[in-house]
């Protein structure tokens, strides 16, 4: 397309912010190298309030409060406010600005803070007609463009994209430095950087804007815009001044030629004053004397603002207005064809833009070696107070550290305790490398006070070596601390080893000791002669442990020396008892002495004991010789008469005569027995309980004699009485042993009596019908009742003989027998072996197999036995 419409080809849009972030930093840096500094990131280097509040200085030429220098956001905080509140003293209402936003680096915050500052400071005491701020700036720009041909300003944004605007306000000004016809509306590029570096070299304006930026927008930031132009009215504003030169008597050439030739005589004055006050400055800008305080440089710096803000401005509009005067008159000069002025050697511009040259150079050196010294002084001031307060918090620390290292408490403290110190001296060694940073640094800063020559270095430096002797000896108290720690430890670990062996030994042996001494007085009861001699053998053992045992004594209490004399030594007190153990060297020294009085008691004890069961084995031995003659004796006499009894040897007249005359060797035995009974009264008085060597009691031989002689008595009764039953009934000897030999069948213990069952079978086998029937069970009552009236519940022989003395001769027996076998054998003449076995018990059926003769008569079976002549015989009538 054409120039007329439309954006050029590869225009951009660019964030408004951007051009208005550039621009906003350049006019800040076009005040701030007033002060000798400048900014890099506008919403970076103002977060501190430091070049916020200088820049504030600068603009207004007024003093702020002392800026805060610590590095904490509590400080930077502090300073922001400090600028905000200068701003606000200035009428301007700050809306949602605060200073924890620009600490933050909130660029939109910060940009509008700047903005706010430029309008209070920049455009806001900008007049014309009667208008202000935005719109007199607008008005000054129409009318200061308006002769110029494509230039229409009527905004302060898109009016001036072509970069004609521009060029028509420089050439309005300083035609002389913009060929304005040269300059096409098609090349805005190359309109707006002629511009802007004409400005920059000629009228110490800084570039604000970006050429490719603002034509590259669709709508250039209006802001940045108002801040470049308001510049050039600053700039440009003192030609009012030489209005007088416009007036229509100016213009008369009348005038004009009578003028000319003493113009010159309008700027010597002016001049002079300038140049001289440039001279008499520049010395005073160049001296670098030093001060030793920073009060003393603060002051100087004080004089260097007050320079800036006082006295150097009006110096600075003299300058731009004697050049504004210069160059209007040979511009009107140049018009009115008029040859151009050239003033006197040493009156020329140059001369005065030389001196002002070497004045800034001055100026900017003065700046740089304020600042340095300043810094100095602060870095001096920070590291002698950075030196106080370190040096402080050391001396704080060590006190009472050498009093606590010199201590001796190890010598009376107990493995554990010294463990314990150990760790602790541990930590304190920890604890003192730390600090070993700390010293360096003191160190460190004393030499950098010195270096930078500060004016209290001797008090520093005696410090800093009282400090540094004092960690010396510290040190030196530590290592000695260490070593005794851990030579003690060892010592009372070895103290400690052998309280353990100690404690180990000694606890077996003092429970053998407590063992001993409880068997030495153990109560012994012992009943043979063996025990004791066990027991004297167990003790005679016992005794020929004690040497070794003596010697285990003397190791024990050897370990305890030991570890006292390694403490006596080393100069360790031992607290207390063995940790270990309860056993004392004396508990074991006691003890010992009781075993060893002990062993003699426990000797004659034995040997009592030994002579007192000497003296009862021989009671023993002496008794039991006797009673082994006695009971075998007595035993055999009880079997003889037994024996006699049950043989029935010869008439029952030689029988009782047999009986007496052992009835009276009986007698004479008797003497034996009271012997005996002598040998037990003296065990008994011996209290002896039990006799190895015999199996005869004094109580069985008792026993045994009053059953011998009442056996003999019964035995010689039982004889006369059966005389007697004999005569008496008329028995004869034959029946009177078969009744024996009855009655001794069945008499199976040889008890001399028959129970109810063995007379129940002898009454069966003599052939009563006593069978396990009603009839029969009636008449063994019968019986029973008659041969044991008083239900003693056994039969003796001699109720036997009375019983059957009176059934012989009261009934026909053989007959009673015949009929009983009879009806046994069911009316048959013989009976079976078969059917006695079914009809009898066992016994009674064999005793009669036994004895029954075969039968022969002609009725006879196989195995018929002959009952009649068995009952016969039984009975005395016939012989089997």
């Amino acid at each position: 397309r054409g120039t007329g419409g439309g954006r050029p080809r590869g225009a951009r849009v660019l964030p408004a912010a951007w051009s208005c972030l550039s621009t906003f930093t350049a006019w800040c840096n076009s005040h701030l190298r007033k002060a000798g500094t400048q900014i890099e990131n506008i919403d970076e280097d103002f977060r501190d309030g430091l070049k916020l509040m200088l820049l504030l200085e600068v603009i207004s030429g007024e003093r702020l409060p002392k800026p805060e220098r610590g590095k904490m956001r509590v400080h930077k905080i502090n300073n922001v406010n400090k600028a905000l509140d200068f701003i606000a003293s200035k009428g301007v209402k700050l809306v949602s600005i605060g200073a924890e936003e620009i600490v933050d680096g909130n660029a939109k915050m910060t940009l509008g803070m700047i903005w706010t500052i430029i309008l209070r400071f920049a455009i806001q005491d900008i007049s014309v007609e009667e208008t202000s701020a935005k719109e007199g700036l607008l008005l000054w720009c129409q009318r200061k463009t308006a002769p110029y041909k494509n230039v229409n300003v009527q905004n302060f944004h898109i009016s001036w994209k072509d970069g004609l605007a521009f060029n028509a306000l420089i050439h309005r000004h300083r035609p002389e430095l913009i060929e304005y016809d040269k300059l096409r509306k098609d090349d805005p590029v190359t309109n707006l950087n002629n511009a802007f570096e004409v400005a920059e070299k000629y009228l110490d304006i800084p570039k604000m804007l970006d050429a490719e930026d603002i034509v590259g927008t669709l709508r250039p930031d209006e802001k940045a815009i108002m801040t470049y132009v308001s510049c050039f009215y600053h700039a440009f504003s003192g030609a009012q001044k030489l209005s007088f030169f416009l007036s229509p008597s100016f213009r008369r050439p009348s005038s004009l030629f009578l003028s000319v030739p003493g113009l010159h005589l309008l700027f010597p004055d002016p001049f002079r004053a300038l140049l001289e006050w440039i001279r008499r400055t520049i010395p005073w800008l160049e001296d670098r004397s030093p001060q030793k305080t920073i009060q003393e440089m603060q002051q100087k710096l004080e004089d260097f603002r007050d320079y800036r803000r006082v006295h150097k401005p009006p110096k600075v509009q003299e300058k731009c207005q004697l050049e504004i005067n210069f160059n209007t008159l040979q511009t009107k000069l140049r018009l009115s064809n008029r040859p151009a002025f050239m003033p006197s050697e040493g009156r020329m511009v140059s001369d005065i833009n030389n001196g002002w040259q070497h004045l800034e150079q001055a100026e900017k050196g003065y700046e740089e070696w304020l600042l340095n010294e300043i810094r100095r002084l602060e870095r001096l001031d920070h590291l002698a107070e950075k030196f106080r307060q370190k040096a402080s918090i050391h001396e704080a620390w060590t006190e009472g550290k050498e009093a606590m290292l010199k201590q001796k408490d190890y010598e009376s403290a107990t493995l554990s305790d010294i463990k314990a110190l150990i760790r602790k001296h541990e930590a304190f060694e920890s604890d003192l490398a730390a600090h070993q940073d700390r010293v360096e640094q003191i160190a460190a800063i004393a030499q950098e006070l010195n270096e930078l020559d500060y004016y209290d270095s001797p008090s520093v430096n005696a410090r800093c070596q009282k400090i540094c002797d004092q960690w010396d000896v510290l040190g030196s108290l530590t290592h000695s601390r260490r070593e005794a720690l851990e030579k003690t430890e060892k010592q009372l670990e070895t103290i400690d080893e052998l309280h353990l062996e100690y404690a180990k030994r000694a606890a077996p042996f003092n429970n053998w000791m407590e063992s001993a001494m409880e068997d030495l007085q153990d109560m012994f009861i012992v009943h043979t002669i063996e025990e004791i001699e066990g027991l004297i053998a167990a003790h005679d053992q016992f005794k020929s442990t004690l040497p070794d045992a003596d010697k285990e004594r003397e190791a024990i209490l050897g370990i305890q020396r030991e570890a006292q004399r390694i403490a006596d030594f080393n100069s360790i007190k031992l607290g207390g008892n063995n940790p270990y153990t309860s056993v004392t060297p004396q508990i074991i020294n006691s003890k010992w002495e009781r075993v060893q009085q002990l062993v003699p008691k426990r000797d004659h004890a034995l040997l009592d004991e030994q002579s007192k069961q000497q003296s009862n084995e021989h009671l023993r031995r002496q008794f039991a010789s006797q009673a082994n003659i006695v009971g075998p004796w007595i035993q055999t006499k009880m079997e003889e008469i037994g024996r006699i009894s049950i043989e029935m040897n010869g008439t029952l007249e030689d029988q009782l005569n047999h009986l007496k005359q052992y009835e009276q060797s009986i007698v004479d035995y008797k003497p034996n027995i009271d012997l005996l009974e002598q040998q037990h009264q003296l065990i008994q008085e011996a209290l002896i309980f039990d006799n190895k060597h015999t199996n005869y009691t004094m109580e069985h031989i008792r026993v045994g004699w009053e059953q011998l002689l009442t056996t003999i008595a019964r035995t010689i009764n039982e004889v006369e009485n059966q005389i007697l039953t004999r005569d008496a009934k008329g028995i004869s000897q034959e029946q009177m042993q078969e009744f024996r030999a009855s009655f001794n069948h069945f008499d199976k213990d040889h008890g001399g009596a028959l129970g109810p069952e063995e007379f129940k079978a002898c009454l069966i086998s003599l052939g009563y019908d006593v069978e396990n029937d009603r009839q029969g069970d009636a008449e063994f009552n019968r019986i029973m009742s008659l041969v044991d009236p008083n239900g003693s519940g056994i039969v003796t022989f001699q109720a036997f003989i009375d019983f059957m003395s009176r059934e012989t001769t009261d009934t026909d027996t053989a007959d009673q027998v015949i009929a009983s076998f009879k009806v046994l054998a069911g009316d048959k003449n013989y009976i079976t072996a078969e059917e006695l076995r079914r009809e009898l018990p066992p016994e009674q059926a064999e005793y009669c197999i036994a004895r029954m003769a075969p039968y022969r008569g002609p009725d006879a079976a196989p195995g018929a036995l002959d009952y009649k002549s068995f009952s016969t015989a039984l009975y005395g009538e016939s012989d089997l």
